[in-house]
């Protein structure tokens, strides 16, 4: 993974005086799988709308697969699978008429009988759109995603309303998707599932990254989290933490526990919050 499809330096986008990006730098590489964390309103999809060629941006250099996405065409499009849109418009289509309708808009698009069969629609494929579950448009999203055999795949919160089947479902496509090498860039809201799919984590708050990295360099060896009935802490320092502890409870201090920090624990104080036990 040495060659960069996707990369951004000094993005920024305003909304009146609020700064949804405020100077983003971002690196996708051939056949890497990204995933962005952050709480809402950080910049997460404006991001991924940017690089898509669906937004315009105010400032910042973007290159996607050698082209900045403010200058897209056919072509280029035809190239990035996009899993945000609906096909709000096709109500009265069935699941197989809009796959196989959006299928022929690549020049080499996947079958799309196999991409129902991949998303978990086998058994809705002669029915109509508007006859779905939330959840089961969602994997249509998903479907019109992938049908394009993308050279670059933006996810924007896939997976929202799947029950736990169709996500490890969904997992598996995205796996055989990024070995047969195409580039994702995920965000989502489930830290499961940055770890069981992306090669590097990003995390992102007030439209800038805070981090990025693997989840072991994100997660510090020689850090553990402290817990104890009412509160935690991170340090490096156990030991002498453990005493200063101990001697505010004057003695043995209630609920002790230690541990290493989980990804959820390093998120939390990337973003600005407490950690909680």
């Amino acid at each position: 993974m040495d060659e960069s499809v996707i990369r951004v330096r000094g993005l920024r986008k305003m909304y009146g005086s609020t700064a949804a990006v405020a100077g983003l730098d971002l690196e996708v590489f051939r056949g890497e799988t990204l995933a962005v964390l952050g709480p809402n309103g950080a910049g997460k999809s404006t991001t991924v709308q940017i690089l898509s060629a669906q937004l315009p941006r105010d400032g910042g250099s973007v290159s996607v697969l050698g082209t900045d996405p403010a200058r897209a065409d056919r072509r280029f499009r035809a190239r990035l699978g996009i899993v945000s849109q609906a096909a709000n418009d096709l109500l009265e289509l069935t699941v197989g008429e809009v796959v196989r309708h959006f299928a022929g808009y690549y020049p080499r698009p996947r079958d799309p009988e196999q991409v129902i069969a991949e998303v978990g629609l086998v058994g809705q494929a002669r029915r109509k759109l508007r006859q779905l579950s939330g959840g089961q448009r969602r994997r249509v999203d998903v479907a019109l995603g992938v049908v394009g055999n993308p050279e670059v795949l933006f996810l924007d919160e896939p997976t929202t309303g799947f029950d736990p089947e169709a996500r490890h479902q969904f997992w598996g496509l995205i796996r055989k998707l990024a070995s047969d090498g195409t580039s994702v860039l995920l965000t989502t809201h489930y830290l499961d599932e940055a770890e069981a799919l992306a090669d590097r984590i990003a995390v992102i708050a007030d439209g800038r990254i805070r981090a990025s990295g693997t989840v072991s360099e994100l997660v510090d060896d020689r850090e553990v989290v402290v817990s104890w009935d009412g509160g935690s802490a991170t340090t490096a320092s156990p030991v002498g933490f453990i005493n200063e502890l101990s001697a505010g409870f004057g003695g043995e201090v209630p609920g002790l526990t230690v541990g290493r920090p989980s990804l959820e624990d390093i998120y939390l104080r990337l973003i600005g919050q407490e950690i909680s036990s």
